[in-house]
C-alpha cells in the first residue's frame, strides 16, 4: 500500500472551526428570519396566543434543525463527527421538547381564556379541529421519545427498541409539518412566509433523504460491496475484509467507521458501527470486530462472497484536522482499529502509540500496530493491567512521563467511554489546546 502523507495545516480555520460557523450561521439567519416573521405577523387573538405562536415558530426551527443533525451530511460529518452531532441532536432534542409543551400548553391557556371555558373543555373542543389535532399527536410522539431517551430508561431498553420507537419522530415531524401547513396564520401569512417555510421544510427533509437513503443505496448499487475473506485474529476478534467495484472512488479516509450490514447474518435492521482498522487502499475495506453482542459474535460465520451493506464512511477521526508534525494516538481495547489505520496513512512525522489493555493476549493487532510504528521509527507503549491497579496509566503525571512533549503534539483518543474521559481530561489539565485534541466515540442517533 501507498501510504499518504500527512498535510499539517499552519494558520487557517480548522476544518471543525469551518463547520461549526456554517452550522450556527444558518441556525441563527433562520432565527432571525423567524423572529421577523413573528414580529411582522405575530399577533394573535390573545396576548397568551401571541406567546403561544412565538414557541410553536421557534419549535418548528427547532425541528428542522433536528433533521440536518441527524441527516449524516458527508460536509458536516467529515469536520464534525458523528458523535458531536449526536450530542447536538440529543440537546436539541429536549429543548425542542419543552419548547413544544410550552406552546401546547399556552394554546389550550390561550382559547380557554379566549372562549371563557375550562382548560379540559378547551383541550377537548381543539382536540376536534384537525390542524390542532395532529399538533397534540407530534407532540405526544415527542414525549414518549423524550422519556426512553433519559438516560435511567435507555439503559434498560434494547438499542433495537428504543431505535424503533426513536423512528417515531419521523411521523412526528410529518404531523407536525401538517400542522403548521393547516394553521393559516403561518404559511399564509405572506407571500414570503409561504416561499421561507416551504423551502425550509423542503431543504431540510432533501437533506435527511439524501443524506440517510439515497447516498447509502447509490454507493451500494455502485460498489457491489462484498465479503472477500474472513480472518479470525484471536479467539474472540476476527476481520472481515470487504471489496467492491471501484473503491478507489469511495470517499474514505484512515480513521473513519461505517455501519455495516451482512444480509443473511442479521436481521436487516441490525446494524454494527466499526472502524476501518486497515487504510483504504482502493480495492478493500477491512473491520476488525471483539465479539460483545450477537452482531459482532457470528461474524467469523460470514461466508465468503455473500453481500454486505455499507454505510458511510463516517466520522472526523482523520488527519483532515492535523495540526502539528507530531501525533499521539492514544487506544484502549478494540479502540486500537482506527488508531491502526491511521498509522498506515501517517508516511511522516513523530508518532508516539499508548495501547492501553488488560494483558498482551488481549491485545487486537498488536504485531500489525508494532510493524507500522517500527516502520515509521516511532514509540509503543503497550500498557497493560486491570483499572485501578497500580499507577493510573493516563493520569497527567503519567502522559507527562510517557510523552513529555505532549503538549506539541496532535492528540488522537479512541477506546471505551471511561477511559476515554480519564485521557480528555488529564489532557485538560496539561493544557493540551483544544485545537489538537481528536476523540471518537461511538454512538448512532
Amino acid at each position: 500500500m501507498e501510504a499518504t502523507s500527512t498535510r499539517v495545516r499552519h494558520g487557517t480555520i480548522s476544518p471543525v472551526t469551518a463547520a461549526r460557523w456554517a452550522l450556527w450561521t444558518f441556525v441563527v439567519g433562520n432565527l432571525a428570519i423567524v423572529e421577523i416573521l413573528f414580529v411582522t405577523t405575530g399577533t394573535g387573538k390573545n396576548g397568551v396566543l401571541t406567546v403561544a405562536k412565538f414557541f410553536g415558530l421557534h419549535a418548528a426551527v427547532l425541528m428542522l434543525f433536528q433533521l440536518l443533525l441527524v441527516a449524516r451530511l458527508p460536509w458536516l460529518d467529515r469536520r464534525i463527527g458523528m458523535d458531536r452531532l449526536t450530542v447536538w441532536h440529543r440537546w436539541v432534542g429536549f429543548t425542542l421538547l419543552w419548547t413544544l409543551l410550552t406552546h401546547a400548553v399556552l394554546v389550550v391557556l390561550g382559547y380557554a381564556r379566549l372562549d371563557d371555558a375550562s382548560t379540559a373543555k378547551t383541550f377537548f373542543a381543539l382536540a376536534g379541529v384537525p390542524a390542532s389535532l395532529l399538533g397534540m399527536l407530534a407532540a405526544a410522539i415527542v414525549v414518549v421519545v423524550a422519556a426512553v431517551s433519559a438516560r435511567g430508561v435507555r439503559r434498560r431498553l434494547r438499542y433495537e427498541t428504543w431505535h424503533g420507537l426513536h423512528l417515531l419522530l419521523y411521523l412526528a415531524l410529518g404531523l407536525a409539518f401538517v400542522h403548521q401547513l393547516l394553521e393559516t396564520t403561518t404559511f399564509a401569512s405572506s407571500a414570503f412566509a409561504w416561499a421561507y417555510w416551504w423551502t425550509l421544510w423542503l431543504f431540510a427533509f432533501g437533506a435527511l433523504v439524501a443524506g440517510r437513503i439515497v447516498l447509502p443505496v447509490w454507493r451500494n448499487a455502485y460498489h457491489r460491496f462484498q465479503v472477500a475473506a474472513v480472518v479470525p485474529e484471536s479467539d474472540d476478534v476476527v476481520s472481515v475484509h470487504v471489496t467492491g467495484r471501484h473503491l478507489d472512488r469511495l470517499p474514505a479516509r484512515a480513521g473513519q467507521f461505517c455501519v455495516w450490514r451482512f444480509p443473511g447474518h442479521n436481521h436487516w435492521w441490525l446494524a454494527n458501527p466499526f472502524s476501518l482498522s486497515a487504510a483504504p487502499d482502493g480495492r478493500t475495506l477491512r473491520l476488525t470486530a471483539k465479539a460483545v453482542g450477537s452482531g459482532s459474535a457470528g461474524l467469523r460465520e460470514l461466508p465468503v462472497g455473500s453481500r454486505a451493506f455499507v454505510e458511510g464512511p463516517y466520522g472526523a477521526f482523520t488527519s483532515l484536522h492535523r495540526t502539528r508534525p507530531g501525533a499521539l494516538l492514544i487506544a484502549g481495547g478494540v479502540g486500537i482499529t482506527p488508531v491502526r489505520s491511521l498509522l498506515e496513512e501517517e508516511a511522516t512525522g513523530d508518532v508516539v502509540v499508548l495501547y492501553r489493555v488488560r494483558s498482551e493476549r488481549d491485545a487486537v493487532l498488536v504485531d500489525e500496530v508494532r510493524a507500522l510504528v517500527a516502520a515509521r521509527g516511532g514509540r509503543l507503549h503497550l500498557l497493560t493491567g486491570r483499572r485501578g491497579e497500580g499507577t493510573p496509566p493516563f493520569a497527567p503525571g503519567s502522559l507527562r512521563s510517557l510523552v513529555p512533549d505532549i503538549t506539541e503534539r496532535d492528540v488522537y483518543v479512541c477506546g471505551p467511554p471511561s477511559m476515554t474521559a480519564a485521557v480528555l481530561g488529564a489532557l485538560r489539565d496539561l493544557a493540551v489546546p483544544r485545537r489538537q485534541v481528536h476523540a471518537e466515540r461511538f454512538g448512532l442517533a
